[in-house]
């Protein structure tokens, strides 16, 4: 059975949208443990657009399951999260002009920094996945870096505007599930899930992590954010 790893950059989102203190993404994830959540993620990004430095020096007291990071391979990141010492750190690519991550890490390209930051992890003791797209050569570049886990980019899943195009991005995501397992890696998967399209993800064999927070942040306002991660949590089972 997948864990179910809630992300709360978008509760840190609205606050920021009025530099304010609430809502405070330590409380949500004090709820969404209540709720069920299997590990709690965030994202510390370079412009701190949502979280913020605080938050997840806060979260690590207080957080009691998986704490997972995501972070660039940017230095300055790296550094903070050696010190931190969350349990997981989820290495993504990250562009300032984009509104959300909109895709896998390009490891051909950048893979000298990657490894770079991977080695400083691991020896801060920080277990480390690679965010990457369902391609082949990512995900053998991974296992060859030395990654503990991938995460599949569900976005093109998730944006499929048809049933057909959504079976064949889910067909490519589990054959690229089990190139992933087959070398030895943990299989996560994110981005763009949601209660309506989770189900098919959830299911693929050898599924371990599912990370989800914009679905999850909006369905809370709407019934609370306890109550919004239980009714996530009994789709991934």
């Amino acid at each position: 059975m997948a864990e179910l790893g809630v992300n709360i950059d978008h509760v840190a989102t609205v606050r920021q949208a009025r530099r304010t203190n609430e809502p405070d993404p330590v409380w949500a994830a004090t709820l969404a443990q209540l709720g069920g959540a299997d590990g709690i993620t965030l994202h510390l990004r370079e412009d701190r657009r949502h979280i913020q430095d605080r938050d997840l020096r806060i979260l690590r007291e207080t957080v009691t399951v998986k704490l997972n990071l995501e972070l660039a391979s940017n230095p300055e990141i790296v550094e903070i999260a050696c010190q931190t010492r969350p349990d997981q750190a989820t290495i993504v690519p990250e562009k300032r002009e984009e509104v959300t991550t909109e895709g896998g890490l390009n490891l051909v390209r950048s893979r000298s920094r990657v490894a770079e930051a991977m080695a400083r992890l691991k020896a801060a003791g920080i277990a480390v996945s690679l965010f990457l797209d369902p391609e082949p050569r990512q995900i053998d570049l991974a296992a060859e870096l030395g990654a503990q886990a991938v995460e599949l980019h569900t976005g093109e899943y998730a944006l499929a505007g048809d049933d057909d195009t959504r079976r064949k991005e889910l067909d490519k995501l589990s054959t690229a599930a089990e190139r992933v397992r087959k070398a030895g890696l943990v299989l996560h998967a994110g981005h763009g899930l949601t209660y309506r399209n989770v189900k098919p993800i959830a299911a693929i064999d050898g599924m371990s992590e599912l990370n989800i927070g914009h679905s999850i942040v909006a369905r809370a306002i709407m019934v609370g954010f306890e109550q919004a991660v239980r009714e996530m949590k009994a789709l991934v089972a």
